[in-house]
């Protein structure tokens, strides 16, 4: 099983990634590690990315879940996969790929990212990400008021995993 911490910028999917996979003894990808330098440069300077801008970082992604599960290495991934494009992408076997959406306010996010240093994604560009977001349909949706401990327990819960 591969499961995606998905949603926009500040809400927590790197963290709560780290904590879900340290729970359940699976391996962590952060999907920002994967973007390629022009569009680490783009975010720098507070340009959003295109659809076009996202695709090839989309495709790196769907082939390391594609080479995870075929080698029965179960992941975690955070990645904002906003558009239902991106999810359709990176499901790349829809019974073993799973999405958590991670749900909050743009108030609290943006109080979120104001706060947290050394992001090459600015404040500024919360807004291109929810104008672009489209909610998930069939994804366990989680709020974010809860704090990653709980949000884990919740996600584990919901997929009846077993902690390692």
């Amino acid at each position: 099983m591969f499961i995606i911490l998905m949603g926009v910028s500040g809400s927590g999917k790197t963290t709560v990634g780290k904590a879900l996979a340290y729970e359940l003894g699976w391996d962590f990808f952060d999907g920002d590690d994967y973007h390629p330098e022009r569009n680490v440069a783009k975010m720098r300077s507070g340009i959003p990315l295109t659809d076009d801008d996202r695709r090839d970082w989309l495709l790196t992604l769907a082939q390391l879940i594609s080479d995870n599960l075929g080698r029965s290495s179960p992941g975690v991934l955070a990645c904002s996969a906003l558009k239902q494009q991106y999810r359709d992408l990176l499901s790349v076997d829809p019974e073993r790929v799973k999405f958590v959406y991670l749900k909050g306010s743009r108030e609290m996010i943006s109080a979120r990212m104001r706060d947290r240093k050394d992001h090459f994604m600015q404040a500024g560009m919360l807004d291109s990400q929810f104008n672009i977001l489209e909610e998930p349909l069939g994804a366990q949706t989680v709020d974010i008021n809860f704090c990653p401990e709980e949000i884990v327990e919740l996600i584990v819960g919901h997929f009846q995993l077993k902690n390692h």
